[in-house]
């Protein structure tokens, strides 16, 4: 059995399975989903009033320090910087696009966004590096025909030069050659606190939070439309299947890009909806730059840790070699968590006897399924499942449908954290619905035993 005190019981992971007479298996959570905060800001705010001091946010500095931010700190520029954006008369048909990596300018703004209500879209910096191909950065400007354009990278000046239009202004910490009006954070915080706190009052559950960009492999990247419910109420999904992060504020180690759900909506809105730390990882799972994680990793103690696949073989290989790098990953370790793709069976074993070298008892490994679409989380495995592959079951909010398509079946889910669709793409959206409702994942799954849809997939 896995270590540590989860405050697990059974029918946080049980459902029930319906079988229809067309093949069609439904599968309905035990547990029901609690109430949730209508905008997703306000669990920060909550936060900053109980545990002011607390570190919200912190990454290293050129120096190698850690520069941190705590809730209260965090709240009030929250607010600042929504005066500022309120003044810029915001909306979603001119929202704000943060062209940059993962900092703590990128995410004090985008949380002042959400505050103000004003949807925001992070840009993969790959998008509009020196050097890359800009007309994916043109394809986002086009489709969402943005109001601002902020960035906190240097390396994103020419192409947001040449494809952001020059009436669009550009908040940034750089010189840039061209036309645009240029703002920065302290400006931008200099605005009229009432008009911010009028647009804050106006956020709703449906208000929309963030555009965020699918991965555009079988074509054109489409815009995902991400409300404060959807998120709200995907990370009370998430404390109800992880109930140890209600009690035990999270610490997180995180590199995950904010451009992506996994790392911008899961990982994030798990930090300070449950009044975490997040310490930004600027490693990531390649040859080279993965050193830097576990730079990190040997000095801060994760409470869950999150990766996918390729940084868990990483991982695997240094915690078998470094003595301290074990003893401070798995000091407080409550379980780790990956996403993306399958984890290798031999990884798997691997971290398992990394930690019974290190604690005498394996710790949870989880995964499950979710999508851009669905804020992101699904279906949870649980704490005793020791094989990789296993998606488990719909986590308490989900109404999940198993459809035979092509002799095979495919997932579909309904729930309040599906999104309304895709911004300016109404056939695209008509099509990723069936005619009950349920959004079509596109991706097969198996029951885990045929005759007994309970055990999960």
């Amino acid at each position: 059995m896995p270590d540590g005190n989860w405050g697990w019981a059974p029918d946080r992971f049980e459902a029930t399975a319906c079988t229809r007479p067309d093949g069609s298996i439904i599968l309905t959570p035990i547990a029901k989903l609690g109430p949730y905060p209508e905008r997703a800001t306000d669990p920060l705010e909550d936060w900053a009033a109980r545990t002011p001091d607390r570190t919200l946010v912190a990454r290293r500095n050129a120096r190698g320090g850690w520069v941190s931010v705590t809730y209260g700190e965090a709240v009030e520029r929250i607010r600042a910087l929504a005066t500022g954006l309120a003044a810029l008369r915001l909306s979603a048909e001119s929202p704000l696009l943060i062209v940059s990596g993962n900092s703590i300018e990128h995410l004090l703004l985008g949380l002042a966004a959400m505050y103000a209500g004003v949807p925001y879209c992070p840009v993969s910096p790959a998008y509009s590096r020196a050097g890359s191909d800009s007309s994916r950065l043109r394809n986002v400007v086009e489709m969402l025909t943005p109001g601002l354009v902020a960035s906190f990278d240097g390396a994103q000046a020419y192409a947001i030069e040449t494809v952001v239009p020059a009436d669009v202004p550009v908040l940034c910490d750089f010189d840039l050659n061209s036309e645009h009006r240029t703002l920065s954070l302290a400006e931008l915080e200099n605005g009229d606190m009432l008009a911010a706190e009028r647009a804050h009052a106006n956020v709703a559950a449906d208000t929309i939070a963030k555009f965020l960009l699918t991965s555009g492999s079988t074509g054109r990247s489409k815009p995902v439309i991400t409300t404060h419910r959807m998120l709200s109420c995907n990370q009370l999904m998430l404390r109800q299947a992880l109930p140890f992060v209600a009690d035990d504020p999270p610490v997180l180690v995180d590199w995950l890009p904010w451009n992506h759900t996994f790392g911008g909506s899961h990982n994030v809105g798990l930090v300070f909806f449950n009044g975490g730390t997040l310490y930004i990882d600027d490693g990531q799972p390649v040859p080279g730059a993965f050193a830097t994680t576990l730079a990190n990793l040997r000095e801060i103690s994760p409470t869950v840790y999150f990766n996918v696949p390729k940084g868990f073989d990483l991982l695997a290989q240094a915690l078998d070699d470094d003595d301290s790098l074990r003893r401070t990953f798995f000091r407080q370790l409550k379980t780790c968590f990956f996403a993306g793709a399958s984890l290798a069976q031999h990884t798997w074993d691997a971290l398992d006897k990394a930690a019974c070298r290190e604690r005498g008892r394996r710790v949870p490994i989880l995964s499950g399924l979710g999508a851009t679409e669905t804020a992101p989380a699904i279906t949870f495995t649980t704490p005793d499942n020791d094989r990789a592959g296993v998606i488990g079951l719909p986590a308490a909010g989900n109404d999940v449908k198993l459809a035979p398509v092509a002799g095979k079946l495919e997932l579909r889910v309904r729930g309040p954290h599906v999104t309304p669709g895709y911004w300016r793409l109404p056939e695209q959206t008509a099509a990723a619905f069936d005619d009950e409702g349920y959004y079509r994942l596109g991706d097969a799954v198996r029951l885990v035993d045929p005759d007994d849809a309970t055990r999960g997939m």
